[in-house]
This record gives structure tokens, sequence and C-alpha cells, in this order.
């Protein structure tokens, strides 16, 4: 399979790398001095899991030099999503699945309504990585799963051979049936993680260690649960429970990347997070005080520094 990256970040930068290094035919979009160094030292990865370092990466900031694919991970901040979306027009063929690797819950549909439902495809990332210089990506966490799916449930040729692909390249993959309600099962704790570490200014554990910073959490997290049950997204009983687990588990000097972002004085993705759920709760008549509060202290710092 012939597979675009958009665009080579952290995310997309982590996954597209492990599918070059088993000889897949991968081609990666990115700009600037990132892109530079891709050209010039190639692409490297430093993880956990092994580091790796690829040469002679195809890379490039124009779609239209790699032309159509089988497969984009669209994997660019929420606030470049529209952006990002029509900038994969000339990878399009028909078959073309295009699987957003994107924060929140509403790429998916951005994506069908930019590029045609055909195309709109799920996906859910669960990892943690960062450019930590030009050229280089640096994994943080000790996990690192991909989860695709068609949005219709149904278990396309075009995803079986992506999954393949995936599981030969030692990548951590579901094909899911049930890609959107993955969707929400991350975007429950992705909310609540962003939102407070952010808004504290501080990494998981010295607020995992108060109770107030645990109660904050843990309300967050059942308002985004709740907001998801009234759009009629069927999340199962024990989400919650499986979240903390999660919250738990994660080491103590953990950020959220919207923190990261905070602290280099880059845009927020807030909007798309807890402003989203404050939004999408007004539109249901649930209320989100906890989120509420969240993006209203984080809102200033919306658009970065200018």
């Amino acid at each position: 399979m012939k597979i675009a990256v958009m665009a080579a970040g952290g995310v997309g930068g982590y996954f597209g790398a492990q599918l070059a290094k088993s000889n897949q035919d991968v081609n990666f979009i990115a700009r600037g001095s990132h892109l530079n160094a891709i050209r010039h030292d190639g692409l490297k990865v430093e993880s956990p899991g092994g580091d790796l370092t690829l040469t002679n990466v195809r890379a490039t900031q124009n779609p239209h030099e790699i032309g159509p694919v089988d497969i984009v991970l669209l994997a660019v901040k929420l606030r470049d999503m529209n952006l990002g979306i029509e900038l994969c027009k000339p990878l399009l063929n028909n078959h073309t699945a295009v699987i957003p690797l994107l924060n929140g819950v509403e790429a998916p549909s951005t994506v069908a309504k930019i590029l045609g439902t055909k195309h709109a495809c799920g996906g859910v990332a669960y990892i943690f990585t960062k450019i930590s210089a030009p050229g280089c990506i640096l994994h943080e966490s000790k996990f690192a799963r991909m989860i695709f799916g068609e949005l219709d449930g149904q278990r396309s040729n075009r995803l079986k051979e992506f999954e393949s692909i995936c599981t030969d390249s030692g990548i951590e993959t579901v094909f899911s049936d049930s890609v959107t309600v993955a969707i929400w099962e991350k975007f429950s704790v992705l909310v609540p993680l962003s939102g407070i570490t952010a808004g504290a200014r501080s990494p998981v554990g010295p607020i995992r260690n108060e109770i107030m910073g645990r109660d904050v959490f843990t309300a967050a997290l059942e308002e985004v649960i709740s907001v998801g049950k009234a759009k009629g997204i069927p999340l199962p009983d024990d989400l919650k429970i499986r979240q903390l687990q999660f919250f738990n588990g994660l080491s103590d000097n953990m950020k959220a990347s919207m923190l990261i972002d905070l602290e280099a004085g880059k845009a927020l993705e807030a909007p798309w997070l807890s402003g989203a759920v404050s939004r999408m709760g007004r539109e249901v008549g649930v209320a989100t005080p906890v989120n509420d509060t969240l993006f209203a202290i984080l809102q200033p710092h919306v658009t970065g520094k200018t």
C-alpha cells in the first residue's frame, strides 16, 4: 500500500516511521526546519521500545508531489484540521481511506464533509510523543496503539490490508467495528487530562497526589461520559473505572500535549476538547460546570503568544 502521513509531527512521525522501517511506501508531509532536517539527516525516533533512524525518507511540503495513495494518516493539530483535510485532496483516489488520528471527536465528520463520506474513517492514537528537535520524534510513553475502523462498522478490504501492514510493522493495532465509541472513549480521558494539567500548569503527579485534583479530574471525566451518552454514543458502563485506572497508571511527570503547547506559547486545542464538551453539553441539555471552568481558565491562551 502507498501511505501518506499528514503530517510528520509526534503522532504521524512515530507511526509513519514504524511503517517505513518495514519498507512500506510511506510519504511524509512536513514543513519548515522539521522538513529540512528530515531531508538532510533523516527521521529519528527516540523511544523506550528502541531508537530508530530512517535515511532517504520521502518527505515534502507539497502533497501534489506524492499523488494518490491508499491510506492517509491524518495527524495534525485540531487548529489545523480543516486545512490539513483540504491538503489531502491531491492524495485521493476512489478507494483512499483517510484515518484521522486527531484529538477530539469531530475529525471523521469533518473529513466526510470536505472529502466525501467514502474517504472518511475513524481513528484513535494512544501515545505520548512530541517533536523534540527538528527531524526527531520523542516517544515518551511505554505504549503506542492505533485504533481505526470504517464509520459504518464494515470490515473493508482496504482497512484489513492496512491492519496487516501495521501488524507486520510491529504496531499494536485494533481494527474496530465500533470506532466512534473508541474515539469517544479516548476523548473521555483526554479532555480531563489536558484540561487539568494545562489549567494547573502541572504534570500529573502533583495533581493526582491531592484529593481535590483527583476530584476535579473525575468530575470532568463524568461530564464527558454524560454528554456522550446524551448524544447517543453507546459508551460502556465500566468506562469511568477504566479511565481512572489509566489516569492512576500514568507517570508522575507526564504532561498532556496541551500543557506542552501552553508552555511553548503555542495555540491550544482547548476549543475542541473541554470547550467542545461545554458546547455539546449545552446542545443536549447536560450541565458541564467543571469543563466550563477549565475552558474558561485556558481560553485567554487559546491563540498562543503573539
